[in-house]
């Protein structure tokens, strides 16, 4: 596992380690308190993908789907308000898990975590200052 300290500033450092991870990992699930900087991790992180569509919070949809330039295509969930791993899979959910030429961004994963084999997971909390988080990664 590794752990990391930054400021609102330092995110692009952030995101740039999390997008070296994507060669090798197609599903990151994001966990941490409400306001921790999830969805702006996420965002910052598709934009660096290529995606150049608007983004959003899918918190009332569950999912956002965009793609880039180079057919690549990116789910971005939201499970905050789902309520159980039956639900998931019973909207087709699970079949967008590990496709080919894809990748997997969860939010508030856990309830799904049965179906999550080769991940890394994305831990952030709120760190000692207003601005500044602990961000943990450990890949599976």
């Amino acid at each position: 596992m590794k752990t990391y300290t930054y400021t609102h500033q330092e995110l692009s450092t952030i995101v740039d380690r999390l997008h070296a991870l994507l060669q090798n990992c197609s599903v990151m699930t994001f966990t941490g308190p409400l306001g921790a900087g999830k969805t702006t991790i996420v965002r910052q992180l598709l934009r660096m993908c290529g995606v150049t569509a608007p983004i959003t919070s899918p918190t009332f949809t569950y999912v956002n789907v965009y793609e880039n330039n180079k057919g690549q295509t990116f789910y971005h969930f939201d499970l905050y308000r789902i309520e159980s791993l039956h639900d998931f899979i019973q909207a087709g959910f699970d079949e967008m898990l590990y496709q080919p030429n894809s990748w997997v961004f969860i939010e508030w994963p856990e309830i799904i975590m049965p179906l999550l084999k080769q991940r890394c997971d994305i831990s952030i909390d709120y760190g000692d200052e207003p601005d500044v988080r602990t961000l943990k990664i450990e890949c599976k």
